[in-house]
């Protein structure tokens, strides 16, 4: 069975959820290996090397890639723009040429079923695969579409399919460092308003439901589909919770529906 790559982007504060997140991959993934490519800019020898143990004890391959800062010489970077924001954007130039296709996700995510079906997924000549989160309205999306001059729906870019290949070709790292000083006063989720500002004419459009399922919002996930979407419904069919926000499961006081489940893996993650 071919590994799946995975692509993953943090510094050392998010170690332990990274370790939630690829303990949820293999147990519900059984013989399923995957590839996980970190790209990082500060870890240190001994974490990573602690990472890849833990990642081989669950079928899976490290590999860090210590982003060089010269590609970076002229992009805006402060407090508000942290390096880290362009490295998802930047895949295809910061990877392998031989990869073709990979799978991010934001380390504050939770793997509960088979990821199969969206790595399967044909994007054609397209960049990217994403969702929209609605909240619990149409009104975030018409916010961002009024605030960023865009038609379309606006997209999080915690969970994407990315077309390497693609990206190698259409996004120019120069380009996109000009285009985030000249609208820097517009941004403000800048890696996700990024996303959304240049490249969303090149994404393919996921169920969030299935693929990027905001936990925060249980309750309009069940209204807007008639009833249907229990918690049953999540368990059986969402593939990707994702903990969207400033509250988050392992922190104090979480109150959302799934931080039980969240705690539960995180005790696996030691454990296993």
């Amino acid at each position: 069975m071919n590994p799946i790559p995975l692509l993953v982007s943090l510094d050392a504060n998010y170690l332990p959820q990274l370790r939630v997140l690829l303990t949820s991959l293999w147990l519900n993934h059984p013989g399923q290996p995957f590839s996980v490519y970190l790209l990082h800019r500060s870890l240190t020898p001994d974490q990573l090397d602690t990472l890849a143990q833990y990642c081989q004890r669950r079928n899976m391959e490290l590999h860090p890639v210590l982003v060089p800062e010269a590609l970076f010489a002229h992009a805006p970077v402060s407090k508000q723009y942290p390096q880290e924001m362009y490295y998802r954007l930047l895949a295809g130039q910061l990877l392998e040429d031989s990869l073709d296709k990979i799978l991010y996700l934001d380390p504050d995510t939770l793997v509960i079923n088979d990821l199969r079906p969206l790595w399967e997924t044909q994007l054609g000549d397209r960049i990217f695969a994403a969702a929209a989160h609605t909240g619990k309205t149409e009104l975030a999306n018409s916010i961002n579409q009024i605030r960023l001059g865009t038609h379309r729906r606006y997209f999080n870019s915690g969970v994407l399919l990315i077309n390497l290949k693609a990206a190698r070709q259409k996004i120019d790292p120069e380009q996109l460092f000009a285009f985030t000083a000249a609208h820097s006063m517009e941004l403000v989720l800048p890696d996700q308003d990024l996303l959304n500002l240049l490249y969303s004419e090149q994404i393919l459009e996921l169920d969030d439901a299935i693929w990027n399922y905001d936990a925060r919002n249980f309750n309009n996930y069940f209204l807007r589909s008639g009833g249907t979407q229990t918690t049953d419904w999540v368990m059986q069919h969402t593939a990707i919770l994702h903990f969207c926000g400033k509250a988050k499961p392992w922190k104090p006081r979480y109150r959302h529906r799934f931080g039980i489940l969240y705690k539960h893996y995180q005790q696996l993650a030691d454990r296993l």
